[in-house]
């Protein structure tokens, strides 16, 4: 059985503001940031798999101190082209943001990626991180990334299916999933989610 905890960065300034931070945007941690992530207890685990952006990063640092890190650029946010770094006050009376708001998220960013290219992206970098673990026969793990990472993860492995937005989870919450190299082949991908992080 192999345990994984998919767990959201903590606090950036963009974030404060409600920003579109995306992958363009390498922003650290805020002081609140490393704070909260001090008060709160993660279980530990055998490898840590981590974005190469700054937040996450030393995100994975602060809750797994003495744990090997692999980082892998397909486990980074999504490019939000002319949407990164701004936030919907921003944005406000802009065209192309008013016609992704009314698509429901699902026409791709100006300039960016389309959800579906970042979300099979996501996909084959969580495939390579469970791989890894079966292979190595390790049975715990962590994915330190970002909250569409982990949307864009669990609206394609989690049993019983969810949608992608019903997956959003705050700055330094996550997910707890477990799945099996019975579970986990080119016939069957599963994951099946254990509990909520605590946020």
């Amino acid at each position: 059985m192999l345990d994984l905890f998919l767990v959201r960065h903590s606090i950036t300034y963009g974030n404060t503001l409600g920003r579109y931070i995306g992958k363009r945007t390498d922003e650290p941690l805020t002081k609140d940031g490393i704070a909260l992530l001090k008060r709160r207890y993660y279980p530990q685990v055998q490898t840590v798999f981590t974005s190469p952006l700054k937040r996450c990063v030393q995100t994975a640092a602060l809750c797994y101190p003495d744990t090997p890190v692999h980082t892998l650029e397909e486990l980074a946010e999504c490019d939000f082209g002319e949407f990164e770094n701004k936030n919907y006050k921003e944005l406000s009376g802009n065209d192309k943001y008013q016609e992704w708001i009314d698509s429901n998220g699902t026409l791709p960013f100006p300039g960016g990626e389309s959800r579906e290219a970042f979300m099979e992206r996501c996909q084959r970098g969580f495939s390579r991180c469970v791989e890894y673990c079966l292979r190595e026969g390790l049975h715990s793990g962590a994915l330190v990334v970002h909250g569409g990472t982990i949307m864009s993860i669990l609206d394609a492995y989690a049993v019983p299916h969810q949608g992608y937005y019903d997956w959003q989870v705050g700055n330094g919450g996550g997910y707890q999933v477990r799945t099996s190299a019975e579970e986990w082949n080119e016939r069957v991908q599963e994951l099946h989610v254990v509990k909520k992080l605590a946020e």
